[in-house]
């Protein structure tokens, strides 16, 4: 049984929000197969707090921490640590190996991007999917390309152009993770490490 505690980039400064984030984060996870094995989730706000609060419960060995950040640019080292170390500054917490340490490459709207039928059911029959970009490769496409896509894309929709906040976490909760991580390997770790039973 997984037994990880999950903190998670996102959900901001207000109750409700964290809680959209947490139930995002969920149903994706589940609908990955792991039903009755699911880590608790923490919504963390900003990427410092997350990182934070990690470091925090890594070091207090009370449970079985994870990290989950956007990765915010193109990783380029094997290590989602050394990545960090470059990118953010964030030392490795003593104690902390690689399966503590997970990307969402480069953002989590990169996991969109294969689920285009997830998209127009979302937003309705004024969804247009050609200014997404094409490649299939989706943790290659910039973080700005990603959220100008996706923006385009919804710009004539009755729910307005997507924005980051309560809708990206609606539609988390819709995407099918095996298309995510047919095209994503940093989520592809991410749900084999809960499948393994978290970090160890």
């Amino acid at each position: 049984m997984v037994t990880a505690r999950l903190y998670v980039e996102g959900g901001g400064d207000s109750k409700q929000l964290k809680s959209q984030c947490r139930r995002g984060f969920r149903e994706f996870i589940e609908k990955a197969g792991l039903q009755g094995r699911m880590p608790r989730i923490v919504a963390c706000g900003g990427r410092q707090q997350a990182y934070d609060s990690f470091a925090t419960a890594l070091a207090a060995g009370t449970s079985t921490p994870m990290l989950l950040v956007d990765a915010e640019g193109r990783v380029k080292d094997a290590s989602a640590w050394e990545h960090l170390r470059k990118r953010d500054g964030w030392p490795r917490p003593g104690g902390a190996h690689e399966n503590h340490c997970h990307l969402m490459a480069q953002v989590m709207e990169s996991w969109f991007l294969v689920d285009r039928r997830t998209l127009r059911t979302f937003y309705g029959p004024e969804f247009h999917e050609k200014p997404l970009p094409s490649n299939p490769r989706i943790e290659q496409i910039a973080k700005a390309d990603v959220l100008d896509g996706l923006a385009r894309a919804t710009r004539n929709t009755s729910k307005g152009p997507y924005d980051k906040g309560p809708t990206s976490f609606a539609i988390l909760a819709e995407v099918d993770p095996s298309k995510v991580e047919r095209s994503a390997p940093h989520a592809k770790r991410f749900l084999d490490t809960l499948r393994a039973g978290g970090p160890g």
